[in-house]
C-alpha cells in the first residue's frame, strides 16, 4: 500500500510546526475579534499585523532555504522577488483608491497626478482586477527568476559569483524603482491603501483575514517545499548541492533542476511580498535593498539551513529580536548585533538552532542504543545471527 502523502513527507518536527502555525492562524484572529479589549488574552490589531509581517518573512525564509539549504544556490537578491510581488499587490491596492485620493482622480494614483502624468502607463493596465494582480504576483518574479536563472545556470555561474550577481540584480532594481519617471512612486513608493476586494484594509476583520491567509500560505509553502525535498527531485537537488560535477556526469541536466527550483523559490517570495504589503500598508524601493536580502539569508542560517522548520523559526526569532532591540537605546547598534549574531551562529552553531538540536537528538538516540546493546551483552543477550533469523 502506498503511504499517505502526509505520513510520507512529514516527520514529527514538521507535523508539530504545521499544527503550531495552524493554531496561531486560528486563535490569534479569533482573540482579536471576539475578546474584549480589556481582556488579557486579547491580541491587539497592531500586534496581529506585526505577527503577520513575521509570517510573511517566514515564507521568504522558506523560499531561500529551498534553494540554499537543498540545492546550494546562495541568493543574495531574493528581496527583489519579494519586492516585485509586493509591488504587484500594491498596484492593485492603488487602483482601488479611485477618486478617494488627495487629488480625486478616478484613474491616476496621487503620485502620478503630482508628477503630471497625462495617462496611466500601459504596465498599470489590468491591475484594477484582483485576479490579474494575483497572477502578476507569481508571473513578475517568476519571469525575472527564469530569465536570470537561464542565463546564469546555462553559463554555469555558481558559488560566490552567483551570489554577487544576484546582489547586483537587486541593486539595479533598487536604483530603477527610485526613479520618479519609472512609474512606481519613486522614493515614496505606494501607500495610502483603502480597500482590498471591497473590504477596508484597515478594519480589524480584514487584518484578521490577512493574518489567517498568511498562515495558510506558510503552511502550503512548507508542504510544497517538504514534498519536493523528500521526493526523488529533492535527492537530485541535494546531490547537486554536494557534488554538482558528479551529478552532471551521471547524466542529470543540472541546469534544468536549478532553474526549476530557483523559479519556484522566486514565486514563493513574491507571494510573501504580496501578503506583506496590505498588512504593513506601504511598499517602497527600500525593499530592494541588498541588505534586506542578506538579512534574510541570516534568518535561514540562524534557524538552520536545510531544515525548512529552522528557516521559518529563524525568520521569526531574528525579526522579533529586531523589533525589541530597535525600539530602545540599543537601536543604533542593531546592525552590529545582527552581524555578531551571524558570526556567533557560524562559529558555535554552524547547523543553526534546529540543525544543532537535530544533531544532538540523533547522537543521543545513538548513545542510548549503544548503551542498550552494551547492557544486553553484559546480560548474555545478543542479537540473533542471520542464520538463526532464517531458520
Amino acid at each position: 500500500m502506498t503511504p499517505h502523502f502526509l505520513t510520507r513527507t512529514l516527520d514529527r518536527s514538521a507535523t508539530i510546526f504545521l499544527l503550531i502555525v495552524a493554531a496561531v492562524g486560528i486563535l490569534i484572529p479569533l482573540s482579536n475579534l471576539l475578546l474584549p479589549a480589556d481582556s488579557p488574552l486579547q491580541v491587539p490589531t497592531y500586534l496581529m499585523a506585526l505577527f503577520g509581517k513575521y509570517v510573511c518573512y517566514a515564507i521568504l525564509a522558506l523560499s531561500i532555504d529551498l534553494i540554499w539549504g537543498y540545492c546550494g544556490i546562495l541568493s543574495l537578491g531574493h528581496g527583489a522577488f519579494f519586492a516585485l510581488g509586493g509591488y504587484a499587490m500594491g498596484m492593485y491596492l492603488m487602483r482601488q483608491i479611485g477618486s478617494r485620493g488627495v487629488y480625486g482622480n478616478p484613474i491616476l494614483p496621487d503620485f502620478m497626478v503630482f508628477l503630471n502624468y497625462k495617462a496611466l502607463p500601459w504596465y498599470w493596465y489590468g491591475f484594477d482586477m484582483f485576479w490579474f494582480a494575483a497572477a502578476m504576483v507569481l508571473i513578475a518574479p517568476g519571469i525575472l527568476a527564469f530569465v536570470f536563472g537561464w542565463l546564469t545556470f546555462r553559463s554555469r555561474v555558481s558559488g560566490v559569483y552567483l551570489s554577487i550577481i544576484t546582489q547586483a540584480m537587486t541593486y539595479a532594481l533598487l536604483l530603477a524603482f527610485f526613479r520618479n519617471d519609472f512609474g512606481f512612486g519613486g522614493n515614496n513608493g505606494l501607500t495610502d491603501f483603502k480597500d482590498i476586494l471591497g473590504f477596508n484594509v484597515q478594519a480589524d476583520g480584514t487584518r484578521a483575514a490577512l493574518f489567517a491567509l498568511s498562515c495558510l500560505a506558510l503552511i502550503i509553502g512548507f508542504l510544497v517545499c517538504r514534498a519536493i525535498v523528500t521526493s526523488k527531485l529533492g535527492k537530485v537537488l541535494i546531490a547537486i548541492r554536494d557534488a554538482e560535477s558528479r551529478t552532471r556526469f551521471l547524466g542529470y541536466r543540472v541546469e534544468s533542476y536549478k532553474l526549476f527550483v530557483f523559479t519556484l523559490s522566486a514565486c514563493m517570495a513574491g507571494v510573501a511580498g504580496a501578503l506583506y504589503v496590505p498588512q504593513v500598508g506601504i511598499i517602497n524601493p527600500g525593499e530592494f535593498a541588498p541588505a534586506n536580502s542578506i538579512e534574510a539569508v541570516i534568518w535561514v542560517a540562524v534557524g538552520g539551513r536545510g531544515t525548512l522548520v529552522g528557516a521559518a523559526l529563524g525568520a521569526v526569532v531574528v525579526n522579533y529580536a529586531k523589533t525589541v532591540f530597535t525600539s530602545g537605546a540599543l537601536a543604533p547598534y542593531w546592525l552590529f548585533m545582527l552581524g555578531a549574531l551571524f558570526i556567533l551562529v557560524t562559529l558555535l552553531l554552524p547547523k543553526g538552532i534546529i540543525g544543532t538540536f537535530n544533531a544532538w537528538s540523533e547522537s543521543r538516540k545513538a548513545s542510548n542504543s549503544a548503551n542498550a546493546d552494551s547492557a544486553a551483552a553484559e546480560d548474555g543477550v545478543t542479537k540473533p545471527h542471520l542464520a538463526e533469523k532464517a531458520s
